[in-house]
């Protein structure tokens, strides 16, 4: 079975705010996400999201995978299927 990973959390220590340039915009944004979707964070939030704030996240994530992502990438790269045809 494939893996979900969140390595880059646990060993970055740049600076973490948003505005400054391009590359520490990056590593929040990674940073953020991965804090977000950790197991703990999820388990206390998503019974305190509205299902507005459900359709919106949901809506959020489809559309940036929709835009960014081949199909290849999307059931390889994001489902981890490994035997999804190519």
């Amino acid at each position: 079975m494939a893996e979900h990973r969140h390595d880059f959390v646990e060993s970055y220590e740049g600076m973490v705010g948003f505005g400054l340039d391009r590359e520490h915009d990056e590593n929040t944004v990674i940073y953020y996400l991965q804090k977000f979707s950790d197991d703990t964070v999820m388990k206390t939030l998503i019974k305190r999201l509205t299902d507005e704030d459900l359709e919106e996240l949901f809506d959020l994530v489809n559309r940036m995978l929709k835009k960014h992502f081949s199909e290849t990438e999307y059931h390889g790269l994001f489902l981890k299927e490994t035997d999804h045809p190519h």
